[in-house]
């Protein structure tokens, strides 16, 4: 990527981008999940590296990474994905507490399923995870701007996404395996 960063102010950042892919990995396309880790993880690296100088040296300055409730466990039948917003996480956390101070804010938004083209881009319309409680994107938006207007590191929209959240780290991981396999599996037919 090519940006003369000393031509351009920015004032915020929004890493925003991203995509999934669904299905066993032994069986998912090699190519598009490094597309994906290069969408996901390098672009939003790259462009907070480029980006993040120059607000530190004005010391003022906000960035918003979008992660997701994924971020929170692994990923069954999207582990490339899962992986991806667990960087996106803790990426965004380490570089918020190194910026304590500086003027420059960072912060994460992690939503849960919301309604939006990466539902369709990632083969998951028939999956477990979107057939209720799914947010619409104008409300995760909002949240997202509120909690990176206030200066908050991880900003989890919705009561179930902060639960999972909470609660995920805390369950036995072969249970919160299963769980998120479940989820990440189609329906049956018959379930439709």
């Amino acid at each position: 990527m090519t940006l003369n960063v000393h031509e351009v102010t920015i004032d915020a950042l929004v890493n925003n981008a991203g995509f999934g892919l669904t299905g066993p990995f032994v069986a998912t396309d090699l190519e598009k999940e490094l597309e994906m880790i290069q969408v996901n993880i390098v672009a939003l690296t790259e462009l907070t590296k480029l980006l993040l100088p120059g607000m530190v040296t004005r010391r003022s300055g906000r960035i918003l990474n979008l992660a997701s409730t994924a971020a929170f466990q692994p990923g069954p039948l999207m582990a490339v994905y899962y992986a991806t917003k667990a960087y996106v996480l803790s990426f965004s956390e380490a570089i918020a507490s190194e910026l304590a101070g500086s003027g420059v804010t960072v912060s994460t938004l992690c939503p849960g399923p919301t309604r939006t083209g990466f539902v369709a881009r990632a083969h998951m319309e028939r999956t477990n995870l979107f057939r209720s409680g799914v947010m619409d994107a104008a409300t995760v938006a909002d949240a997202g701007y509120r909690g990176l207007m206030k200066g908050q590191h991880v900003i989890v929209p919705g009561l179930r996404n902060k639960l999972l959240a909470l609660s995920a780290p805390l369950g036995p991981r072969k249970l919160v395996n299963a769980i998120v396999r479940w989820l990440n599996q189609d329906r049956p037919a018959s379930a439709r």
